[in-house]
């Protein structure tokens, strides 16, 4: 069943006592879940092992009270009473074969201890680095510090290793762990022997792994995370000097892995980062040790993944966001079915659930931590339930989703398409700079659909509420998707403001309809996630004097939470737009629009030709609406519901709405559970007193 050509993919690889089933390896990553949710985490980690993973990371796991990065939400491992939560995901990452693995981190520089109101302890005295910019500062660690920390890495090795774990990852990459801080001159500013060259910068990670080999190591493989290059010259840890340090310790862990020196760098969206794109920072090091190394890079490909193995670059293919998007990858590579790979389209939704304390979700893969919390599996629906068909109105992510999971479940399945292609805004904005991987939401869904002998796609077919009411399915799910406003209307207008009407405004969807702007444009984006700044970068290649307002601080300022604020920012000042934040457009006038200060409400005119209004979405529910009209008229026609959803229902991301279809279809002809809770939740045990 399997392509030969991937049989390297599936061969045996010792990681000190221990062997890995294969060469698939998730590394740690995060999910939102952490010590809040561990059931779901542990549930997420055990569809993996039943997909094929032949090794599993838990995310980052503080390991000691001292150094925690409320209000990000991880595991913890802070004393005994932690074991048996990480004991269940430990567990569940091994039902199926695969080995479990923990990364322990002290977070140092990184660790404000908002939640412990412990004093931070750093390599050196600095402040404390944070996303949110915390008013902390870190004293150093002296002596005993270093003592105490060696002897906490060993007690939280031996509780790993009570909680079931085969491997131990010491966190020192992305500029988070104390290993990175002790072995970068940006971090490590001491003059004893724990600073200055890179021998006594290596002192405490050579300690550390010497402290727990003597402790567990004849039954827990010790893996080390390192950067690779934090980019930032000789001040850091430059790529030339991991090398260095590779050659020097060459036997020091059991697995070497290496990751890019910024977690904005190592997890970088497919708007800005290919395929393989850590490749050359690898390539060579394998001369320096004969130890495995794990690397990483948004790995889709058998073919691209087998080419790391056979080069020698690599002897264990790491994955986070690609086995986010199919737990099953590994599984389907071995039973030839490479064409039902849900590719991860690297949008970077899973890191926002790190980024706002809250459940992760995945564009490709809406039962992403949902395995407990509504056991949704990601390869296997729910029973057909008492009706047969549904009419699936639109073929945008929500209907396509609905429509692929319906026919799972058994349902026949129509799909109504006012156009002449499936894929509605996907379809469009996959043609936007950067975004092409994001089509394969649509491919993934077309091919399935293609594949399904009770789904059939009727295009050029816009529908009213009197032909919906004459077809008789049983069950209309209305996935229409909504269009941008022209008017303004988002977040800082709530209702439209002053237009001059001979000042030419173009909306997303113009632009995605071929029309263009020419001259000076203003792009005013009062959206604050990619549309925006995509749209400066098309307009601006074109030739257009681009200048794009907002009333944010940042520009696309909600995608810091995927990592990518800093390089878009970054990108279009290199293309020459003109930036302007703090400022919302108050008036469009003939030849120039008013903006106004976001705290003083003083106005500076931008001269322009024209204006891309990047507000917000208007839902496309007038069939929704007219059927609700007509209710009355649903039993005569058969029908016995009619939902709405998505963008239909409420505009959001992609994400947002691959599991709206996916909860639509899920849950037909379920059971009414009123107004009990949809999904399952861990409670806190209250205390003793």
């Amino acid at each position: 069943m399997r392509d030969p050509r991937y049989d390297i993919l599936f061969e045996p690889a010792k990681i000190g006592p221990h062997t890995a089933k294969n060469r698939f390896y998730q590394v740690p990553h995060c999910n939102g879940g952490g010590y809040r949710d561990p059931s779901a985490a542990a549930a997420m980690r055990g569809i993996k092992s039943e997909g094929g993973w032949g090794v599993i990371f838990t995310e980052q796991c503080e390991m000691h009270h001292t150094s925690e990065i409320t209000p990000f939400i991880e595991l913890r491992l802070w004393e005994d009473k932690d074991i048996p939560q990480l004991r269940k995901m430990s567990e569940k990452m091994k039902e199926h074969g695969a080995l479990a693995g923990i990364q322990l981190a002290y977070s140092g520089v990184n660790g404000p201890n908002l939640y412990t109101k412990e004093v931070p302890l750093a390599v050196s005295a600095q402040p404390i680095r944070t996303f949110t910019n915390d008013p902390v500062q870190a004293r150093a660690l002296d002596k005993s510090d270093i003592r105490d920390l060696r002897r906490w890495f060993v007690n939280a090795a031996k509780r790993s290793k009570m909680a079931g774990f085969d491997l131990v990852c010491l966190y020192g990459a992305h500029g988070f762990g104390i290993f990175q801080h002790f072995l970068s001159r940006a971090t490590n500013h001491r003059t004893d022997e724990y600073g200055g060259s890179l021998e006594n910068r290596s002192r405490f990670v050579n300690e550390v792994i010497a402290d727990i080999r003597d402790a567990v190591g004849d039954q827990i493989a010790i893996t080390l995370r390192v950067s690779l290059d934090e980019t930032i010259g000789d001040l850091g840890f430059s790529n030339a000097e991991v090398r260095d340090f590779v050659e020097m310790n060459k036997d020091l862990p059991d697995l070497w892995d290496l990751a890019q020196g910024t977690w904005e760098d190592c997890s970088g969206p497919s708007r800005f980062k290919e395929e393989a794109a850590q490749h050359e920072l690898v390539k060579g090091i394998h001369e320096f040790t004969q130890k495995p190394i794990v690397g990483v890079g948004r790995f889709t490909s058998p073919d691209v993944m087998v080419k790391q193995i056979k080069s020698g670059v690599l002897d264990f293919i790491g994955c986070a966001r690609p086995s986010i998007a199919d737990p099953f990858l590994p599984k389907k590579v071995e039973e030839g079915r490479i064409e039902d790979i849900r590719e991860c389209i690297g949008c970077n939704i899973c890191i926002t659930g790190d980024m706002t304390m809250s459940i992760s979700r995945c564009t490709q893969n809406p039962t992403f931590m949902e395995e407990w919390r509504k056991g949704w599996h990601p390869e296997k629906m729910n029973a057909k339930g008492t009706s047969d068909n549904v009419l699936v109105v639109g073929s945008g992510p929500a209907g396509l989703e609905a429509a692929r999971a319906l026919s799972e479940r058994g349902y026949d399945v129509a799909i109504a398409e006012a156009k002449t292609e499936i894929g509605g805004r996907v379809a469009r904005e996959r043609h936007l700079p950067g975004l092409s991987a994001w089509g394969r939401v649509v491919d993934y869904r077309e091919y399935q659909i293609s594949q399904k002998p009770n789904v059939e796609t009727y295009f050029d077919s816009p529908l009213d509420a009197e032909s919906i009411l004459e077809f008789g399915f049983e069950n209309v799910c209305i996935a229409t998707g909504a269009k941008w406003r022209r008017d303004g209307v988002s977040r800082q207008h709530v209702v439209p403001f002053a237009t001059d009407p001979t000042m030419p405004i173009f909306t997303p969807d113009d632009i995605m309809d071929g029309k263009r702007p020419s001259g000076k444009v203003v792009i005013y984006d009062d959206d604050h996630y990619y549309m925006g700044g995509v749209l400066a970068e098309l307009l601006a290649k074109e030739g257009c004097d681009v200048t794009i307002i907002t009333p944010a601080a940042y520009l696309s300022e909600w995608t810091n939470n995927t990592l990518e604020q800093h390089t878009i920012h970054k990108r279009l000042a290199e293309m020459g737009v003109t930036i302007v934040l703090n400022r919302g457009v108050s008036e469009i006038a003939k030849g120039h629009v008013k903006s106004n200060c976001s705290f003083t409400d003083t106005n500076v005119d931008f001269g322009c030709d024209a204006v891309v209004m990047v507000s917000s979405k208007i839902e496309n529910n007038e069939v929704f609406v007219d059927l609700k009209a007509r209710q009355a008229d649903w039993a005569d026609a058969g029908i016995k519901s009619v939902k709405i959803i998505g963008d239909a229902n409420a505009p959001g991301p992609i994400a947002w709405a691959t599991y709206a279809g996916h909860r639509y279809a899920r849950e037909l002809d379920g059971e009414d559970i009123g107004d009990a809770l949809p999904f399952r939740r861990e409670i806190t045990e209250l205390a003793i007193d």
